[in-house]
């Protein structure tokens, strides 16, 4: 008689396993995250092959080599700077982003380049054949003929090609279509992503290749799939942007080999994606000076500052309830900082509409941008035009305060290289920066005044 299938519901968020289907994971506490997963003879667990069951032996960490790390160059500075200065042999590296925001064009150019270089390079598709890879090649200044490429979901043909070829880096596009034969269930379900990506990270410890894995992500912009899938790999970044903006971002969230936070920023054009070496001035071309609700705030990305202009618009509220609309900003913030203007500020806003937009599709997720809202603010309010050459740093407290930022030194000397020439400050620990005149700030209700003067 065979053997009688049977089946586990595990949670996609954290992993944990259930006997039957509920509508709340035990664990964790997740709404609608249960899926299940089909069980084999073998457990669920993929077959590992003729390895020794005891591993190898330990060693004492002094006994391990400390050589210097090598690492491998891409070809495009900005993705070396977020991988924190290029791939490290044996890694493996998830790439999230919306359907259409560039993952695959990125690395196709990524695999070009490093065939240039030497590197040997293997792209795997389960998405697009071999033919239409070279359709989408053909529209990309790097040249990619030399880059091998494999139309393949399953796992175990992925590796064994790897080998063939003797590639150093393997580009899995994506992790969500790919599958193995030692577990059952469909592409992309809970058990075959994480299963997938644990055959591939063995593969990459072991062998030493580095793996890229494409991730699709969910309607609330996480990664699809179990959440062990980002604790698995080495480096999860993500790529951001507007589908109207020709800026996008790569964001790394995620890093063993760096520092995590960092940025890269790249312009789609019709030869691919190309690398803005100067974001700061990249997302200040635009701006107009001399128009009201237009100020200018430094974010700190990672270890990189980087400028970028903040437009409010406030207008008389045509319906009995003031719209509160943001774009790059949480909008819960934009609340909070409403009512503390008009609170410790004196400036009304409970009957206006309020527009807040971070310009260039950046997104703004710390509070030192908070000075250059009021500003912005009050400037449309009053309709008062800010100083062309000034830059706002600091995080307004619930008292009205204005709270120094971290950073600020490398903030303002990024301010003082695209020439700006005034910074309004937090009074309280203030630094001497050559070439920016500080203005120092108590609270908003003294920024009202200084603009009005």
């Amino acid at each position: 008689m065979a053997a009688k299938e049977r089946s586990v519901f595990r949670c996609a968020e954290c992993g944990a396993e259930q006997p039957k289907w509920g509508g709340r994971c035990e664990s964790c506490g997740a709404w609608n995250s249960l899926a299940e997963e089909p069980v084999g003879r073998t457990g669920g667990r993929a077959v590992r092959g003729s390895r020794d069951p005891a591993g190898s032996p330990p060693v004492r960490l002094a006994t391990v080599a400390s050589d210097e790390l090598t690492r491998w160059r891409t070809g495009l500075p900005e993705l070396d700077f977020v991988l924190g200065g290029g791939i490290v042999p044996g890694s493996v590296v998830l790439v999230g982003g919306e359907p259409g925001i560039g993952k695959s064009t990125l690395l196709l150019q990524c695999a070009a380049r490093l065939e240039r270089a030497g590197v040997p390079t293997l792209y795997v598709s389960g998405e697009e054949s071999p033919h239409q890879l070279r359709l989408r090649a053909d529209r990309l200044a790097d040249d990619a003929g030399s880059v091998h490429v494999l139309g393949e979901t399953n796992v175990e043909a992925m590796l064994h090609h790897a080998h063939a070829v003797g590639a150093r880096v393997v580009f899995v596009d994506s992790i969500q279509t790919s599958y193995t034969d030692a577990l059952e269930g469909a592409p992309g379900n809970v058990g075959q992503v994480r299963e997938c990506a644990a055959r591939l990270m063995r593969f990459a410890k072991e062998s030493g290749p580095a793996v890229f894995l494409v991730g699709h992500v969910t309607k609330g912009g996480a990664i699809a799939g179990p959440r062990t899938l980002e604790h698995i790999v080495d480096t999860v970044l993500y790529f951001e942007g507007e589908p109207s903006y020709d800026h996008r971002i790569l964001r790394a969230v995620k890093n063993r080999f760096g520092s995590v936070d960092e940025v890269g920023v790249f312009r789609m054009t019709g030869d691919g994606l190309e690398p803005v070496l100067d974001p700061g001035a990249a997302f200040l071309a635009s701006r107009v000076t001399g128009v009201p609700g237009s100020a200018v705030a430094a974010l700190m990305e990672g270890t990189r500052p980087m400028l970028v202009e903040i437009q409010a618009l406030a207008t008389k509220a045509g319906f009995g309830t003031p719209q509160r609309v943001t774009t790059g900003l949480d909008q819960r913030r934009l609340a909070l900082l409403l009512a503390v203007l008009e609170r410790r500020g004196g400036v009304p806003c409970g009957t206006l509409d309020v527009f807040v937009n971070v310009t260039g599709g950046v997104r703004s997720f710390e509070p030192s941008t908070d000075l250059a809202v009021i500003a912005a603010l009050v400037s449309s309010v009053r309709d008062l035009a800010l100083p062309a050459d000034a830059v706002f740093l600091g995080e307004v407290g619930l008292g009205g305060e204005v709270r120094p930022v971290t950073a600020i030194e490398r903030r303002l000397a990024e301010a003082g290289r695209q020439g700006f020439r005034r910074a309004f400050v937090s009074a309280r620990g203030r630094v001497a920066v050559a070439g920016i005149e500080l203005v120092g700030l108590e609270g908003i209700g003294e920024l009202a005044q200084r603009l009005a003067a």
